[in-house]
């Protein structure tokens, strides 16, 4: 199993993210090891976020062998076309180490914030992904300078665990998306998607706190415990058959990110 980490949403001093705290955290990521760094998407709630495109590009820009994913990026939320050529502008950046998570969204405070209609998000995603591919094999539309012949990169669904979506992510997509908030249905979901051919299964969003002590109540889906636990927890998900797991700190420090990575051999 791979083991990921998102970009923070906030600087080391708990202060708004500047490019070089981006930089300087993705340096760190990948000089502890970690196998990929991941941004999420949020527009609408409150808390600091940052475009997780752009963020990517910046952690691109100073590393060398991590993965570079979406978890996801809400198709919906933009006008096809230009999230068509953003994707293809990131993707030059990133080279084969992107991977385009994408979703239909679940907040509607994102989407009143865009004045996107939070009901028609299914649809919204399925013509945005249209049009992507369409763009990829040369339009129309076609964006001008771009070489049709380039592989689009690998693209995975994210969804809560619904039947239709689970199916989808195994038999159109090269992978599935889940979060850890959905806790232990997560084995069931997971099962299913394996049965339906399933390939590349990443569990995101498992929030880490390392100093708690004594039981802390949890069904195993977060790392809030302590480190001999949490490695328990890691090795399980690993038994379980995630390919992925992504972990989500609120310290993102040299020290903390070692002690963290070491959790899986």
């Amino acid at each position: 199993m791979r083991l990921g980490m998102m970009m923070p949403t906030k600087d080391d001093d708990g202060g708004s993210l500047r490019s070089e705290s981006l930089a300087d955290a993705a340096r760190r990521l990948e000089e502890a090891g970690f196998d990929g760094i991941w941004a999420n998407d949020s527009i609408g709630r409150p808390y600091a976020s940052v475009d997780p495109l752009t963020v990517l590009s910046v952690a691109a820009a100073v590393t060398a062998r991590p993965v570079l994913g979406t978890c996801v990026l809400q198709v919906p939320l933009r006008s096809p076309v230009d999230l068509a050529h953003r994707v293809m502008s990131t993707q030059l950046v990133c080279g084969g180490r992107f991977a385009l998570g994408v979703g239909a969204g679940s907040t509607a405070a994102d989407f009143a914030a865009c004045g996107v209609d939070f009901e028609e998000r299914f649809t919204l995603l399925d013509h945005g992904l249209e049009i992507l591919d369409r763009v990829y094999a040369g339009g129309p539309p076609r964006i001008v300078g771009w070489d049709s012949t380039r592989e689009r990169p690998p693209v995975l669904l994210g969804a809560w665990g619904g039947r239709r979506g689970i199916k989808r992510a195994a038999t159109e997509f090269d992978g599935w998306i889940g979060s850890a908030k959905k806790g232990r249905p997560l084995v069931e979901v997971l099962a299913r998607f394996r049965a339906a051919g399933g390939r590349r299964a990443v569990l995101t969003t498992i929030e880490t706190d390392l100093d708690v002590v004594g039981d802390d109540g949890d069904d195993g889906f977060t790392l809030r415990c302590s480190p001999r636990k949490a490695a328990d927890r890691l090795a399980r998900l690993a038994d379980l058959g995630f390919d992925d797991a992504v972990l989500r700190s609120p310290r993102t420090d040299a020290r903390t990110l070692a002690t963290l990575r070491n959790l899986l051999p």
